[in-house]
């Protein structure tokens, strides 16, 4: 009967503390995973956006060589050396394409970005992809993942936290696998 009561006894210890284990696993595992979770598309009034420096430098110049000219809804876009143009008071100024916007072929140096949901094509801060021979630009899908920011990111403040913006598309810093990576948190509104 000793022996019966003391079998018992290890048996529920090993079933407690092998649960218990498991417990304590899945709590401490990494469940940051890309696109993991399950968002909603959060939409920010720019008025409730506040931005870390006073203005925002714009780029301009007076010639574009070797410009190519796409009209998209009724607007006329310059593509030279990889970046768009409008033009504006005798110069061409350097902005980002609108959504719906289609070109022929990729920018030289774009890179593949997966997300669950859609694959992409990223070139500094411009989300692509691939439509009746062709690429359009898109909003990308929240919980999207991209390893370096654009070159004319800005930080900004929303509610009191800290995000960094490129076209209205708002990221937050994370890390993955010890990486830094910038996850797609939101969109300010115009």
């Amino acid at each position: 009967m000793r022996k019966v009561k003391r079998f018992s006894f290890l048996l529920l210890m090993m079933f407690f503390i092998s649960g218990h284990g498991n417990m304590y696993a899945q709590n401490s595992r990494n469940s940051k995973k890309p696109g993991s979770e399950k968002k909603t598309n959060v939409r920010v009034p720019s008025k409730s956006v506040t931005y870390k420096k006073g203005q925002k430098k714009v780029e301009a110049v007076r010639i574009i060589p070797n410009k190519s000219v796409i009209d998209h809804k009724g607007t006329q876009y310059y593509y030279s050396s990889n970046k768009f143009y409008t033009y504006s008071g005798g110069s061409y100024i350097v902005i980002p394409p609108r959504i719906g916007f289609r070109i022929p072929t990729l920018p030289v140096g774009y890179i593949s970005v997966r997300h669950p949901n859609r694959n992409y094509f990223w070139f500094n801060g411009i989300y692509y992809i691939n439509v009746d021979n062709g690429y359009e630009v898109v909003e990308p899908e929240i919980g999207t993942i991209i390893y370096e920011l654009p070159d004319d990111y800005e930080r900004v403040v929303v509610n009191g936290s800290t995000f960094y913006e490129f076209n209205n598309v708002l990221y937050e810093k994370i890390q993955i696998d010890g990486t830094r990576a910038y996850e797609v948190v939101g969109f300010i509104e115009q």
